[in-house]
This record gives structure tokens, sequence and C-alpha cells, in this order.
């Protein structure tokens, strides 16, 4: 396979908007390790606590665990910033009160650059992506633009100016990316992140591959973009 272009480098500061804890921990928080330990400040949304996502637990009890371990794993790849908005796990909606939630974290964090899990029908490697997934995606992308425009989600206008500074939005995992990214030497970062989501995990059943098996499989692929041991592939859309 021929390598891929790099990923745009004209950035300083990153937003990561995904659906549920642990989605950015499947290869893009090696990414992420990369542009802490360079020196850029990334920072964390999702949409859900991920409360439907332990079959064995409550939900009420489920939103705390998985929201804590999410943060226990973006300290892992140097991220301090963890916000989740109050959507529902499992039944997200397209629409405007999503755009809207959105935005007013683009507006509020004013980020050069979004990041993403793809919002294709399929991820890299074939396997069918989740409903949630594919919601955010598209959000993302639409609130990027109505974070810059002050007459669209008026109401906004009483916390933050309009931001319309983003550059880019880079979707990871996509199944016909654009770019790509080394992660070569941020292997063990990423791994820790996805053990940090202990509970999960663990319910998951024993059958499950480890985090390390996982993230061999998936930044091994990656770095067959880049032509180097590791990395991530990303579809890449100019805003």
């Amino acid at each position: 396979m021929s390598t891929l272009p790099t990923l745009p480098d004209d950035w300083n500061t990153a937003l990561v908007v995904v659906a549920h804890p642990d989605d950015i921990e499947y290869g893009l928080a090696a990414a992420v390790d990369r542009w802490t330990s360079d020196g850029r400040t990334v920072t964390y949304l999702l949409a859900t606590h991920g409360e439907a996502g332990i079959d064995t637990m409550d939900p009420a009890e489920a939103a705390v665990v998985r929201a804590q371990e999410e943060r226990d794993g973006a300290v892992e790849v140097g991220v301090d910033v963890v916000e989740f908005l109050d959507h529902s796990d499992g039944v997200l909606e397209y629409g405007l009160d999503l755009r809207r939630d959105i935005a007013r974290v683009i507006r509020a964090r004013r980020p050069e650059a979004l990041f993403c899990l793809t919002h294709r029908e399929r991820f890299a490697g074939g396997g069918t992506n989740q409903a949630d997934h594919r919601v955010v995606g598209q959000a993302a992308m639409d609130a990027a633009r109505d974070a810059g425009n002050r007459w669209v989600h008026p109401e906004l206008n009483t916390d933050d100016e309009p931001w319309g500074g983003t550059k880019f939005i880079a979707y990871a995992n996509a199944p016909q990316p654009t770019h790509a990214l080394d992660v070569t030497g941020h292997f063990d970062a990423a791994v820790a992140s996805l053990e940090a989501h202990r509970q999960y995990l663990d319910a998951l059943g024993e059958d499950y591959p480890s985090p390390r098996e996982l993230l061999t499989g998936i930044l091994t692929g990656g770095g067959a973009l880049t032509g180097t041991q590791h990395g991530v592939g990303f579809e890449v859309f100019d805003l």
C-alpha cells in the first residue's frame, strides 16, 4: 500500500468530539499523545456518558464509572479537559440540539482543528459503524460551521463570540483515509489510555482482545499508511 499525505500540521489547539467514553482510545489516542507531547492543546468533548455500554450495570452507575474511566484515559495521553454533553447513549439523534451543543463548546474552546471517529457506515477494516458515531461525526462537521455564524443558534451569543477559525475536521478509523500520521513511539501511552477503561472492558468478557492486542492491529495497519511502525489514518475535510 502506498503512503498517504501527512495530516495537516498548521494548528496548535484541537477539540476531539466523539459519542462515548472509549471511542478515542481505539487508535486516535496515540495521535493525541503525539500532539500533547509536542506541546499542543487537546481537549475532549463526549456527547454521552456511555451509560448504555455495560449490560450488567445500571445506566446511572455506568454513566459515573465510564465518565471517570474516560478522564483517567485522557490523563495517560496528556489531556486534562474532558467535557460531557447530556445526550442519551445509544439513541443519539442528528438535529439542531446536538449541533447547538457542540457549537457552544467549539465557541468556548476555539479549536483550530477538530477530530472525530469516522462518520461513514463502515470502519477501516470493514466493520459496521455504530449509529451514535455516525450522528456525532456529521453533527460536529455542521457545528463547526454553526460556531462561526452568530445568526445560527443566536442563543449562544450570550456565552461566547462566534468562532470560525477551525481549519479542518479529520475522522479517524475511516474506511478510505486521505491523510495519515506517524505515531511511532506513542503506542504504550495509547495502550495505557485504553486500559483505563477497566470496568467497561471487563464487561465485554474474557474472549475480548486485550488493549495491547487491539491496538497492535489498529496502529500497525495505520503504519502501512505512513511507512512507519505505527500510524493513524484520517479522512480530512477542509472547513
